[in-house]
């Protein structure tokens, strides 16, 4: 092994750098701001944990992303946390065991055994907010509304959010009463949204059955428009089917009022997290961006597995991939340079301004650096036996 190899990071794996990091830091701290402004708590939760907890309620959807290793302690089987809503869970549900509602919020790195997608690493920066004890629409709506939030704070615009629910694939699949290998080969058409394929696995279904009408549901998506042609074409669905589409509707319709710019579409074929979510879910898009910028939706059946069935709605965003993206106006971090001198009083001077201020303090090794490249803009100088800030340069 040659010694370059030695500091080789594995693929998808990335040192964070200054400036970068300090920019994923502040919008960090300001997406968390905002969250607990609107009431949800800050939690941390372990980067370990035994793998029944994590794929807890997930339908085992984060098996494959899940890197796994043995509790040298106990010998059981750990997992290091891909995705921290089942932790967010787990604590709502075992830990905190409050009754009412709870908000939580967190935010961490999650690690993937390989990455989602060609745009990102495998160790995003996620953060995210989850509300558990309330069923209603009116929890719904402020998940997405605080989502939305937290991308106009991370300088993201022009967001297309797209609306789907699980309720309309899920009933209509069931009605149908495939067998599990044609079911598992819909479901991957559908998730692809490869329409000849739907098309030869549905093609001999009779008019108006099931399997029919999931043909045409694949067809339909796009903006605002989708949801009437939905409805048109599934007026002889089941009756979950029609109640997903009024949830739609109204949830719509609520989002306008508030946020009457919105670019809101509607995906059909929305199958994200198919074995995890139980009614709505959404996902926010950028131009330019393949992959949603953040995402979530309901999810009220991960509690049971914890012994505590809880309704529970919540979304997640990728903090490293929204700095890359976002538009935010950059913080000036300007910072004072002390010179390397042994007086008591410089000594008590930089230990006041660092209350405020940044101040660099420079070594014996900095006599010949210019204190500019050291970011500073202002220099600490002895004026009539005091130390006095001046402008870098003025001096």
């Amino acid at each position: 092994m040659t010694v370059s190899d030695r500091w080789l990071l594995p693929d998808g794996v990335e040192d964070i750098l200054p400036p970068l990091a300090g920019q994923i830091e502040s919008l960090r701290r300001d997406i968390m701001d905002t969250c607990q402004r609107w009431g949800y708590q800050l939690v941390i939760p372990p980067l370990i944990e035994y793998l029944e907890s994590l794929f807890t309620g997930t339908g085992h959807d984060l098996a494959l992303q899940t890197f796994k290793l043995t509790d040298q302690l106990t010998g059981r089987m750990m997992g290091v946390r891909a995705d921290m809503t089942p932790q967010a869970a787990r604590i709502d549900a075992h830990t905190l065991h409050q009754e009412g509602i709870t908000r939580l919020c967190y935010a961490g790195h999650v690690l993937h055994a390989r990455p989602q997608h060609m745009l990102t690493g495998r160790t995003p920066i996620q953060a995210g907010c989850e509300l558990f004890g309330s069923a209603s629409e009116d929890a719904d709506l402020e998940v997405i509304r605080l989502m939305l939030e937290t991308l106009r704070v991370a300088g993201i615009s022009d967001v297309h959010l797209d609306l789907a629910h699980v309720a309309i694939y899920q009933s209509l699949i069931e009605a149908a009463q495939f067998s599990d290998e044609t079911e598992a080969a819909i479901f991957d058409a559908m998730a692809r949204k490869s329409i000849p394929e739907l098309d030869q696995l549905l093609g001999n279904c009779p008019p108006e059955s099931p399997g029919a009408l999931l043909r045409v549901l694949a067809r339909v998506s796009g903006g605002r428009d989708a949801l009437g042609k939905a409805r048109e074409a599934l007026a002889g669905a089941p009756a979950n089917v029609i109640r997903a589409l009024d949830q739609l509707q109204r949830v719509a319709d609520h989002l306008l009022e508030t946020h009457p710019d919105l670019n809101l579409g509607f995906d059909f074929c929305e199958l994200r997290g198919y074995n995890y979510h139980t009614g709505l879910v959404f996902a926010a898009y950028v131009q330019g961006h393949g992959d949603a910028v953040g995402k979530g939706g309901r999810y009220d059946a991960i509690g049971q597995d914890f012994g505590r069935a809880r309704p529970a709605t919540g979304f997640s965003l990728d903090v490293r991939a929204l700095v890359g993206l976002g538009q935010r106006a950059g913080r000036v971090r300007s910072a004072i340079w002390a010179p390397a001198d042994a007086d008591p009083a410089l000594d008590s001077t930089v230990a006041g301004l660092r209350m405020t201020e940044t101040v660099v303090r420079a070594l014996p090794e900095d006599v010949s650096v210019n204190p500019a490249e050291r970011g500073c803009d202002r220099i600490l100088v002895k004026r009539d036996g005091q130390w006095v800030v001046e402008q870098l340069g003025a001096c």
